[in-house]
């Protein structure tokens, strides 16, 4: 009866999950940042594969998390939400670390919007993020160091 019992076990080891509290499964690389009053684990978008993709295809985003969108210079950023099931708050950043531009996209909006400044990198969080932190324009946020590498040093 023990031999049949192990299998058993173990598959359902497989089935159910051992922690109510995992985190939530990211696809790319993370680092951390802090924006306003909140801590984030934000992916890095990167590559021109990555941010092409975006958020899209996921069916939620979690408070505390979001993604970073690592551009090589400041320049109008333009963004849509094609595929991606969730409003989002979008904080455009210039390549000094200032706050230029907030945007707000709705779930599965296609239009296209760009920022009202040039900015390096854009940061997408869930929809109320923005006014939950109290960050403002003009604003400047700490980058982390892997994310100014990441600027300096484009992937091949």
């Amino acid at each position: 009866m023990k031999a049949r019992f192990t299998p058993i076990f173990c598959l359902l080891l497989l089935i159910v999950p051992i922690s109510c509290n995992e985190k939530p499964k990211t696809l790319l690389p993370t680092t951390t940042m802090q924006i306003g009053s909140g801590n984030f684990v934000l992916e890095k978008a990167i590559t021109d594969h990555d941010q092409e993709v975006g958020l899209m295809h996921r069916d939620a985003l979690d408070p505390g998390y979001g993604m970073i969108f690592i551009c090589q210079k400041d320049q109008p950023q333009t963004f849509w939400n094609h595929d991606t099931h969730f409003d989002l708050d979008l904080i455009f950043v210039d390549s000094k670390s200032h706050i230029v531009d907030f945007k707000k996209l709705k779930a599965y909006d296609e239009t296209n919007i760009s920022s009202s400044a040039p900015a390096q990198y854009v940061i997408e969080l869930s929809s109320g993020s923005v006014a939950r932190v109290g960050v403002k324009i003009g604003d400047v946020l700490s980058l982390p160091g892997d994310v100014l590498d990441a600027a300096h040093h484009p992937p091949d």
